[in-house]
């Protein structure tokens, strides 16, 4: 006997058998720190973060490029916090209804219409230095085996059961909408009147099918439970307190199947050939497979964390958790989402002809130039407003001006004629302010050197927030600090005597060791261009790490190891200054 569903209501129920899953899960101070039984790890241990799989229906854009940028510049910290056996994994979403009309649109066979798009993202994430330890497509063998282990674990749970679904479709959103998140609308195409999903605007259709139903509405209280436990299950708390209210609103079951007549493109239902498991569920077990699911799986999971847009948090936060929990496995730690990108404060879209094309800003701006544009301006809880203009203005006066300006100031041969790490005099600056009479420092440069010394610790929380705008504001600030610091000491104006000279070497040395620090510090946000900037200052790949840039010798009074040592070739500008374009 089925069960009818209208609209994802349940009207007709026959007698079953609950089975109850009895996973438990852990909740941690920092999403990011494995717990074992009574207490936390002291080593940090392996690190799994994850960007949604992007639907292959089009070309890459501008926000999938945002939300592969941030999860890669939250990667890359903590692998140079030491993190090891990491993984970071992206990739493509290759079955539903829309990849099948895109690729009938095309002329093309589906698989390569989605080889052909797929190889696009690749391109894109090669090109801005998105450096994945896993690129997922789920047409791939390996996604299929994992999809149909989960599928059975469902279903031999009993979370899965067949019914009858009546109720609102939307293909643009591939999602099942419930009756009251339809309202009315007008298509501004053809006058029609048209009904639409509430949350996205996307048109939807009427369905009546067989299919299979999830028991969603039996997890309610338990994804509560995990919400309430971990402040940072969903984060920041304005989509946490969204996901709340849909979970306080009440769930209905789930369709997670669709006739394979209507639907041929996709995975087959185990055993049931008639069916195919809906895009959804398909998609989202992506995170297990890369981790090795069904077999060596255990090392990695949970998930530290997925960043996703926040037009997919109900899919992750929701839907996701829940068949977590159905199959007996934890949730992840945390779904960190972000908002999307407009154009000049509008919509992107291809018919007001403002879509922004990362490839050609790539070659406009260089990876590491748009890489920084896009975390200094993109913000967690907000839509970012893309602008060519904001852009060149902001590189200008960061990348060329800030950085590049006091790089130049430091390696001039006229002020560092030997191309050499400068010494430092602690005479001249001592490690107190006002304890030696021919010292020269003043209180305004001591602030520079606390600056200094507290700015990882600072900018080591902002990363673990995702407030990667805050690293970026505050180690500019303290490189502007010191930008300031040479120039009102101006060593070019210091003379040749012993005295001058040796104060000279002090002001190139404090400035450089701010360039030193904030480099490494910001190496997960440009790879390439701190690579360059370190390698100028003749810092050695070894000294790198996250604790090198905590050591600020002349701070305490000591000589730094590389004082004296060669700096690197000079390979040209660090960041040539753009020009605004007509």
């Amino acid at each position: 006997m089925g069960i009818i569903q209208r609209g994802l209501r349940s009207v007709l129920f026959m007698k079953r058998t609950r089975f109850l899953c009895e996973a438990r899960w852990v909740v941690c101070p920092s999403p990011y720190r494995r717990v074992h039984g009574g207490g936390e790890s002291q080593q940090k241990e392996r690190f799994f973060i994850t960007t949604p799989i992007f639907y292959v229906n089009s070309v890459p854009h501008l926000g999938h490029l945002y939300s592969a940028v941030l999860a890669d510049t939250v990667h890359r910290w903590q692998q140079l916090k030491g993190a090891g056996g990491s993984i970071f994994s992206t990739g493509t979403d290759e079955h539903g209804l829309k990849i099948q009309q895109a690729a009938v649109a095309h002329g093309k066979d589906p698989l390569q219409f989605c080889d052909e798009v797929s190889q696009h993202f690749r391109d894109l994430f090669s090109k801005s230095h998105v450096a994945h330890t896993d690129f997922i497509r789920t047409t791939e063998s390996r996604h299929r085996k994992a999809v149909e282990h989960f599928w059975r674990k469902l279903h031999s749970a009993g979370y899965i059961y067949q019914g009858k679904y009546e109720g609102w479709y939307s293909t643009s959103d591939e999602a099942f909408v419930p009756d009251n998140k339809v309202v009315d609308s007008v298509d501004k195409t053809t006058g029609k009147n048209i009904k639409v999903a509430m949350e996205t605007g996307s048109q939807v259709e009427w369905m009546e099918e067989e299919n299979y139903m999830f028991r969603l509405s039996e997890f309610g209280p338990r994804l509560l439970e995990w919400l309430d436990s971990n402040p940072r299950a969903v984060y920041p708390s304005k989509y946490r307190s969204l996901v709340r209210g849909w979970l306080e609103e009440g769930l209905e079951d789930l369709s997670v199947s669709r006739q394979r007549d209507r639907l041929p493109w996709g995975i087959p239902v185990p055993d049931d050939p008639t069916q195919t498991i809906y895009v959804w569920l398909d998609a989202l077990v992506n995170y297990l497979t890369v981790c090795g699911y069904p077999d060596n799986h255990h090392a990695h999971w949970p998930a530290d964390c997925h960043v996703v847009g926040k037009d997919i948090v109900r899919f992750h936060a929701v839907y996701w958790p829940a068949f977590l929990m159905a199959a007996g496995l934890d949730p992840p730690r945390s779904v960190v989402t972000h908002s999307h990108w407009l154009m000049e404060s509008q919509k992107m879209s291809k018919s007001k002809g403002n879509v922004v094309d990362p490839f050609d800003r790539i070659q406009r701006y260089s990876a590491d130039g748009l890489r920084y544009f896009l975390l200094k301006h993109g913000v967690l809880e907000t839509d970012g407003d893309y602008s060519d203009e904001k852009v060149v203005k902001v590189l200008n006066a960061d990348l060329a001006g800030n950085i590049g300006g006091l790089l130049n100031r430091c390696l001039a041969t006229s002020l560092n004629p030997t191309q050499t790490f400068p010494a430092f005099s602690v005479d001249m600056f001592p490690v107190h302010l006002g304890k030696k009479s021919n010292s020269l420092a003043t209180e305004e440069d001591y602030k520079l050197l606390k600056t200094l010394q507290e700015l990882p610790g600072s900018v080591d929380q902002h990363y673990e927030n995702f407030h990667i705008y805050k690293v970026l504001e505050e180690t500019m600030l303290c490189v502007k600090q010191a930008n300031g610091f040479v120039h009102r000491h101006k060593p070019w104006k210091l003379g040749d005597s012993p005295q001058g000279r040796e104060w000279a070497g002090t002001v190139l040395h404090v400035a450089m060791e701010t360039l030193r620090v904030s480099g490494i510090l910001l190496q997960p946000v440009m790879p390439d261009l701190t690579s360059r900037l370190l390698s100028r200052l003749g810092v050695e790949e070894t000294e790198r790490s996250w604790s090198d840039a905590e050591k600020v010798p002349c701070a305490e009074g000591i000589e730094a190891s590389y004082v004296g040592r060669t700096l690197g070739a000079d390979k040209g500008v660090l960041f040539q200054r753009l020009q605004k374009k007509n």
